[in-house]
């Protein structure tokens, strides 16, 4: 619009500089500095036109690089979400297509909760570095203060191989943002067992590299190119010669015959790079035996017993991981629609007795509710709570007391339901 108003002023003004004039000497004079004047006028009309362009042209060509841009970022987006072809979708809380389900009968737990902070982890050994126990975020965790430190667990066997052919390994790792991190799983004891002849599983913030296998993480990706910091949750299941590793929800090793025979556990860091150091915690680490498919228990014990679905201390807000087992259930009762449960939830004996109870009966309703909403007839599950009052392991080690905090699904007939 600008520019057309300034391009009739210039046409308007050329049209009265051509006007005629008589031809006396006088009234020539006066037409020549008429015109000169006209001509000085139609100059600054011009200019000024050409500068209210040139803003123009300026302003268009800078919405231009920004949409370009835009374009360009959204493409590359789009590119990094892509894995093997397939546009991966951003994780979500419910972890729909989290399918580890952890082993049942537990090795080893270290949850940190009677550690003193600044000492070294009590359930540890060291192999080499610097290990110590500290507070972050609220939490408990293993602080690895140097790099390549190297821990195992303390296990008065283990010198032998303490790992059955089935075996389920999990911890949380945190990585910071715009600083690198790796830590290492050996699957053999560092300092009391032979070396087995393969690399350690290499654990990145957005991938994980196993024996000449790397594989990206397929949701959003984070750190450098991410917006913030974060707990990553690592899972492992190994199966007489399969190995399987998931980072958070998504499963991205799985190497059908690993070829060789796991016979302990090490954990450990990288080596710090001077100019890139960022700080190195684990925590919550679960070592278990298992696992028996869940319509194999059904059919042997009537029951599955579950030490996968975990909660929030004190609370009965589940956790993302335990929807691995929460999706086999939901997958086995889409299956079977004979199955009918009676959902149950145990804790350990710390706390108040009462307290434990309500506890019990609020985190089997939430188990409860979880499955409805992922599309189970309510009619076909039904809830109870016994709190501390059914132990089924000693609660004088964490191990037993990670056994006692436990959710049943009891198999029971069409008219028990409620």
């Amino acid at each position: 619009m600008k520019t057309h108003v300034a391009t009739l002023l210039i046409m308007a003004l050329l049209c009265a500089g051509l006007t005629a004039y008589p031809q006396d000497p006088v009234k020539k004079k006066v037409k020549k500095k008429t015109e000169k004047k006209a001509d000085e006028k139609i100059d600054k009309t011009i200019d000024k036109g050409f500068k209210k362009l040139e803003g123009l042209f300026k302003k268009k060509n800078k919405d231009d690089k920004k949409q370009q841009e835009k374009e360009q970022q959204v493409t590359a987006e789009k590119q990094a979400s892509h894995v093997g072809g397939t546009e991966a979708q951003a994780p979500d809380l419910n972890w729909s297509r989290y399918d580890f389900v952890p082993g049942e009968h537990i090795i080893f737990e270290d949850g940190h909760e009677k550690e003193e902070n600044g000492e070294f982890p009590s359930r540890w050994d060291l192999v080499k570095g610097a290990a110590e126990n500290a507070e972050f975020d609220g939490q408990k965790v293993i602080y690895f203060r140097s790099g390549d430190t190297k821990i195992i667990p303390y296990l008065k066997n283990s010198a032998e191989d303490y790992l059955p052919e089935r075996f389920t390994l999990e911890f949380d790792t945190w990585f910071e943002k715009d600083k690198y991190a790796g830590y290492f799983i050996w699957l053999y004891d560092g300092k009391n067992q032979k070396r087995l002849s393969m690399d350690p599983i290499d654990i990145h913030m957005n991938a994980i590299d196993a024996q000449r296998s790397f594989v990206i993480y397929p949701g959003v990706k984070h750190g450098k190119n991410g917006e913030q910091s974060i707990w990553r949750h690592v899972s492992l299941s190994f199966n007489k010669r399969s190995l399987k590793i998931y980072l958070d929800d998504a499963r991205l090793i799985n190497i059908p015959n690993l070829g060789i025979d796991p016979t302990g556990i090490t954990i450990g860091c990288d080596r710090f790079a001077p100019a890139d150091i960022g700080t190195r915690f684990i925590k919550n680490i679960r070592l278990a035996e298992g696992a028996v498919k869940l319509y194999d228990r059904i059919l042997s014990d009537g029951k599955i017993v579950s030490n996968g679905i975990r909660f929030d201390v004190n609370k009965a807000t589940l956790k993302p991981e335990s929807m691995g087992v929460i999706n086999e259930i939901c997958q086995l009762m889409g299956e079977h629609p004979e199955l009918r449960f009676s959902v149950e939830g145990h804790t350990d004996s710390d706390g108040e007795t009462d307290f434990n109870q309500r506890l019990s009966e609020q985190r089997a309703e939430t188990v409860r509710g979880k499955l409805v909403e992922m599309g189970i007839d309510p009619a076909r599950l039904a809830t109870k709570g016994f709190g501390e009052t059914i132990p089924v392991a000693p609660n004088d080690t964490p191990e037993g007391k990670a056994t006692n905090r436990r959710v049943e699904f009891i198999n029971i007939q069409k008219d028990e339901a409620h």
